[in-house]
């Protein structure tokens, strides 16, 4: 079992007997390199398996998205050995770096961080990569900072996709709105990519932008809701994650407007909205499983001596009814490597 972070970091073993080659993971067409990096002098070296200590400090647990995180982080230690901690954030950024620090007291193997605030922990992972311990992050960039590797989407491309989508469906001049994630750089870059096909369409107008904060008072449905009061004349909604684009769903449908909504992450509720023929017609699948599964993975590699790469960028899928058609269930496994391919989804970026 995995144990939870408190005070002081206690590890808990989550052992298993099966081990995994890195050709067989790789050829599994787990990870996409883009880069390579050499190993920095005074990493850790685990002696052995049982000697390998690992801790993630993780921005958020919650949603689809959480889940798979954490999945990914349990069954690729279990598989391939080692402890491993886990400590939940919950969007605190205050408590996110007080946890990075304390894992670097404890003196792991490596730590996993997934930021929830990218910028405002920055100066956490700085201390912690100057410790000479090994840093993975998933999901996002931190900026200046120089960690062992980084396993996250293409966040440009996740913005762009969908909104080519709207251009495509448009088929010609129409008004846009869009729900803007800038808490973090990585997830802002979203927003960026939306913009930069938008502004390549002259009959396409961005009539409403609004910058969502997580954790803060208003929900995306009163978000949407207020978009859509104030903007009579709409053909769709650009949402920077799947949470906005779910509950705008529900916002347009009581409306009883004509107003198509998208997102970015994937999971069981934003494709049975998608499947049932919805306003919320495209979702960007992320494949946040293999995105923690890769840094475990690469800690692994670098605790015995071998190489990382800089950077992994984890694939991702265009969910829309036509992919879903024909599926006895929604998947809930698409990102663990090879599920994807059993139902016939191809990575899109």
């Amino acid at each position: 079992m995995t144990e939870e972070f408190t005070a002081k970091p206690q590890f808990v073993t989550e052992h298993s007997g099966i081990k995994l080659t890195r050709r067989g993971l790789l050829s599994a067409g787990a990870a996409a390199t883009v880069a390579a990096t050499l190993l920095r002098p005074g990493m850790a070296r685990a002696q052995s398996d049982d000697d390998m200590k690992f801790c993630a400090s993780l921005g958020w647990t919650v949603w689809e998205s959480g889940r798979h995180i954490v999945n990914g982080y349990k069954d690729a230690v279990s598989l391939l050995g080692g402890e491993l901690t886990i400590a939940d954030a919950n969007y605190d950024v205050k408590k996110q770096a007080d946890q990075i620090l304390a894992f670097v007291e404890s003196k792991p193997t490596a730590i996993f961080i997934t930021p929830a605030d990218a910028a405002a922990i920055s100066p956490a992972v700085q201390q912690a990569v100057a410790s000479g311990i090994p840093i993975f992050i998933g999901d996002s960039y931190v900026p200046n900072t120089t960690v062992t590797s980084t396993a996250m989407s293409n966040n440009f491309g996740l913005g762009a996709y969908p909104a080519q989508y709207i251009v495509d469906q448009l088929g010609g001049p129409g008004k846009v709105a869009l729900v803007s994630l800038p808490s973090n750089e990585s997830w802002d870059q979203r927003t960026l990519g939306a913009k930069s096909v938008f502004v390549r369409n002259p009959g396409i107008e961005i009539v409403s932008e609004i910058a969502f904060a997580l954790g803060g008072s208003t929900t995306p449905r009163q978000v949407v809701d207020q978009i859509l009061t104030a903007n009579p004349e709409l053909d769709a909604i650009w949402c920077a994650w799947d949470g906005a684009a779910s509950e705008g769903m529900l916002a347009i449908r009581a409306s009883g407007r004509d107003v198509m909504i998208t997102g970015i992450d994937g999971g069981q509720q934003s494709f049975e909205y998608i499947a049932a023929g919805s306003p919320f017609k495209i979702t960007m699948a992320q494949s946040f499983y293999e995105m923690a599964y890769m840094n475990a993975f690469y800690a692994v590699e670098v605790a015995k001596g071998r190489s990382a790469p800089r950077f992994v960028i984890t694939p991702t899928y265009a969910v829309t009814q036509e992919s879903l058609a024909g599926l006895d269930e929604m998947p809930d496994t698409y990102d663990q490597p090879g599920e994807a391919a059993k139902i016939g989804w191809n990575r899109v970026l």
